[in-house]
């Protein structure tokens, strides 16, 4: 599109900002995962490199080769590769990360998973890789890992800023969950819940002290590095207001600086600059805002819940031995039961939101040995745990039996680093 083209075009609406969210209502209760990993020499323990012979670009060819995989580019390069609703997408670390299409049911998340899995096995070890259920790289640092060559992670690197913005990028993986909502209220509720036990999950889940081979003194140095990135576009997007809507949300967007937008397969750095309220208003060099844009923004925004035409919970440590298959079923049990997620509400609602937030703080630390308002928090997980085990018990359909691994590890005050 050339500039005269790009002047022509309608210029973009607010209503338009809110389609993404309000087409996103729907009745159905399905449950997305988006499985991160760390590609790991296994000789070494070194992180493995994009490029060379057995590198992880390789890797992507011989798994799209073998499993009739789709190439996803960038420019040249492949960055991922796509079959179906089905995604393998590379981090900008090459952390290795599987998206999986929403299931109504955990067990078909955890089959389409081991799907895959068993294709990449006889191909890692012709590698001599190892994709490993870290929340950080327990070796190799930023410094040494080299930036996936993807336009928009290079520009994404020297905007992001934050003492440890480039651990964050380079270094972490982490899983995260999808759930639907059938209207505006739902959304919302969900959407505000979801916050409220944002740091008693991530506590749950802490399974990243080592880093540069030493033990750091943090449970999960990953929701520490987090914690240190650009929170312009990371923390939280709400402060646990009622009656938040889609529009108080669209609102926040609109006053977040861009990083970027895309023209005639070129990224265009903004860098700051302007927040897309402003672009809206006055445009950018000639450019005009569109609706790719307003999506790509929205992408580029990082809070611990976000919305999309979905609700996207983010902010847990990766972790394995089937432990990644307790998260989602803690939100299944508790979103999609308003009994549940009333008493989720009414066991969290009474923390005001710097309480929440400074309990972010502490958990990167201390996980489940945190405390709030002086009382350690592993009681409080304990009882997450149990309300989405009854719901998922009256379910019927035998779901609660992936809660069993972290029911026996917060029983004992432990959470997954502690297994190392």
């Amino acid at each position: 599109m050339n500039y005269c083209e790009e002047k022509q075009q309608e210029k973009l609406e607010y209503n338009q900002l809110l389609e993404e969210f309000i087409l996103g209502c729907k009745s159905t209760k399905k449950v997305g995962m988006e499985y991160e990993r760390i590609p790991i020499i296994r000789v070494t323990k070194e992180v493995a490199p994009y490029g060379g012979e057995y590198g992880v670009c390789e890797f992507l060819r011989e798994v799209a080769k073998l499993d009739n995989w789709d190439y996803i580019l960038d420019d040249v390069n492949i960055i991922g590769l796509k079959k179906l609703h089905d995604t393998i997408t590379l981090e900008p670390g090459c952390q290795v990360e599987l998206s999986i299409e929403p299931q109504n049911y955990i067990k078909d998340l955890k089959k389409r998973i081991d799907e895959i899995d068993s294709v990449f096995a006889p191909i890692l070890d012709k590698f001599g890789i190892e994709l490993i259920a870290k929340g950080v790289s327990p070796k190799t640092t930023y410094r040494n890992i080299k930036l996936l060559p993807k336009r928009r992670y290079a520009i994404m690197a020297n905007y992001m800023w934050g003492i440890l913005s480039d651990v964050m990028m380079r270094e972490t993986a982490g899983v995260q969950v999808g759930i639907d909502y059938r209207s505006e209220e739902d959304a919302m509720k969900k959407f505000r819940i979801a916050n409220l036990m944002m740091p008693f999950m991530t506590a749950m889940y802490a399974n990243s002290k080592i880093r540069g081979g030493v033990d750091t003194g943090y449970k999960s140095f990953r929701a520490l590095a987090w914690l240190n990135t650009d929170n312009e576009r990371c923390g939280f997007a709400t402060h646990f207001q009622d009656g938040m809507s889609f529009k108080d949300y669209v609102n926040i967007l609109l006053n977040t600086p861009m990083i970027f937008i895309n023209r005639e397969n070129s990224t265009v750095s903004l860098n700051g600059q302007l927040t897309f309220k402003q672009f809206m208003d006055k445009g950018y060099e000639g450019f005009e805002a569109n609706i790719e844009d307003w999506k790509l923004h929205s992408n580029l925004y990082f809070p611990e819940v976000r919305l999309r035409n979905f609700i996207e919970i983010r902010n847990h440590d990766c972790v394995g031995g089937d432990l990644q298959y307790s998260i989602p079923a803690i939100y299944k049990g508790i979103m999609y039961n308003n009994s549940a997620l009333d008493t989720i509400d009414g066991m969290l609602s009474k923390y005001s939101y710097n309480e929440i937030n400074e309990l972010r703080y502490s958990v990167a630390r201390y996980a489940t040995s945190a405390k709030i308002r002086r009382v350690g928090i592993n009681d409080i997980c304990k009882e997450i745990i149990n309300i989405a085990y009854q719901s998922l018990v009256l379910e019927g359909e035998g779901e609660e039996t992936f809660l069993n691994p972290i029911r026996e590890l917060i029983k004992k005050n432990k959470v997954p680093c502690d297994l190392q």
